[in-house]
């Protein structure tokens, strides 16, 4: 990466800071962020920018910096809602939104991509190619802002994408990668059972959902670990089981709900169709109904091969060797999967854990927090992949075929 882009985002840091700082003191949920969107777009005009679209898919925003010479087009993406969590920590920077928090780095994500912009555009008569920033809404809640801001045109000419997550179970100082799939495809599914409710002394004159949906649940458990191929991964989670109005009253219905996490799309197809078996026959066993609904999430996170090797090849450039490092897959969901279905690239983690200053909580934790520092090592690293793809005429990493894609 250039020197002076290094010392320019270095010398942003504060203001970084600050602008996270502002977001996470005035946080808005998925398909709400007006605010935020409008602090996003005036920044960027702020900065020079001025091909900026707004509104797109919600309140998406999507600006190109134009480079001097021809070349490829270039994506980094930031999303930027945050969740519906009472904050809990003593930060003065605290939420002032109550049940409210970003407590999940999107504030960073946008504050660090700011700042890429600002160096960006201040330097974009050394590019070769165009970069578009793009700033998403709707990253926690499906659908998700991704497959919306798509169907809006904004990877239109794209040629490459990339984005990253500030993490807070990775130390800071390490940025944790994988080819190949890295993040799982995130599923949903609520079933319903119904009995035939009555008096808790009487059982043979009811049929209990409670009880049915006991043997459900427990049937649910077997088909990870006897209908999936161990080599393959996949969780089936049941997270939330209400039933019930009164101790003394066999409960008529019963509603379980909860998460399936799989990569391989086979194993996804096996997964719906034996809960579906499971429901119907159990529930045809004790005389009672069962319906599944059940929703596709956000598909698995599948990074790119080529634009991984590049990627591993320029952060040891900029970082030294051993900071970008390849870790196990990840059961959570990110819907920068979309995508990443749509055109080449790669979705890594910025290692934001550290004690010392209590970031030490996982993600969607009232008490999440990360080392502000990590924007810095996110911005670098967004800003050596622009360096490389687009400013560098001879680049030693990458071959035509990258070039070409």
């Amino acid at each position: 990466m250039s020197e002076s882009w290094k010392e320019d985002l270095e010398n942003l840091y504060d203001t970084m800071v600050e602008w996270r700082r502002f977001l996470h003191q005035h946080p808005e949920l998925s398909y709400q962020e007006k605010e935020t969107s409008t602090f996003i777009y005036e920044k960027l005009k702020e900065f020079g920018i001025d091909d900026i679209k707004t509104h797109v898919g919600g309140f998406g925003i999507v600006a190109k910096i134009h480079g001097a010479k021809p070349g490829i087009t270039l994506a980094l993406r930031a999303d930027f809602d945050a969740l519906p969590i009472q904050e809990e920590t003593e930060v003065p920077y605290k939420s002032k939104v109550p049940g409210v928090m970003h407590a999940c780095g999107h504030d960073g994500h946008t504050a660090t991509l700011l700042g890429v912009a600002r160096v960006l555009q201040s330097h974009r008569a050394e590019l070769s190619g165009d970069v578009v920033l793009i700033h998403q809404p709707a990253e926690e809640f499906p659908p998700g802002g991704a497959r919306a801001m798509i169907k809006d045109g904004c990877l239109e000419g794209v040629d490459v994408i990339f984005g990253t997550h500030l993490w807070s179970t990775v130390p800071y100082g390490t940025i944790g990668y994988r080819k190949g799939y890295f993040m799982a495809a995130a599923d949903y599914f609520k079933i319903k059972i119904q009995g035939r409710g009555g008096h808790g002394s009487a059982p043979q004159l009811c049929v209990d959902s409670v009880v049915v949906a006991s043997q459900v649940v427990n049937q649910l458990q077997l088909v990870v670990s006897r209908e999936v191929d161990p080599t393959k991964s996949a969780v089936l989670t049941i997270g939330k089981f209400n039933s019930g109005v009164a101790p003394n009253v066999i409960a008529d219905t019963a509603v379980l709900e909860g998460t399936v996490r799989t990569f391989n799309e086979d194993v996804r197809s096996k997964i719906k169709s034996e809960m579906a078996s499971i429901i119907e026959n159990v529930c045809d066993a004790f005389h009672a109904e069962g319906a599944l609904d059940y929703r596709d999430g956000y598909p698995a996170v599948y990074n790119h091969e080529k634009e991984s090797d590049v990627f591993q090849k320029v952060m040891d450039e900029a970082f030294g060797k051993n900071v970008a490092v390849e870790i196990a897959p990840q059961m959570g969901g990110e819907d920068f999967s979309s995508y990443l279905i749509e055109k080449p690239g790669m979705f890594w983690f910025s290692g934001a854990g550290n004690p010392e200053v209590g970031a030490s909580y996982p993600h969607h934790h009232p008490k999440f927090n990360f080392d502000e520092r990590v924007m810095l090592v996110a911005g670098k690293a967004f800003l050596s992949l622009v360096h490389e793809y687009l400013a560098l005429q001879d680049s030693p990493v990458l071959s035509e075929n990258l070039k070409e894609s």
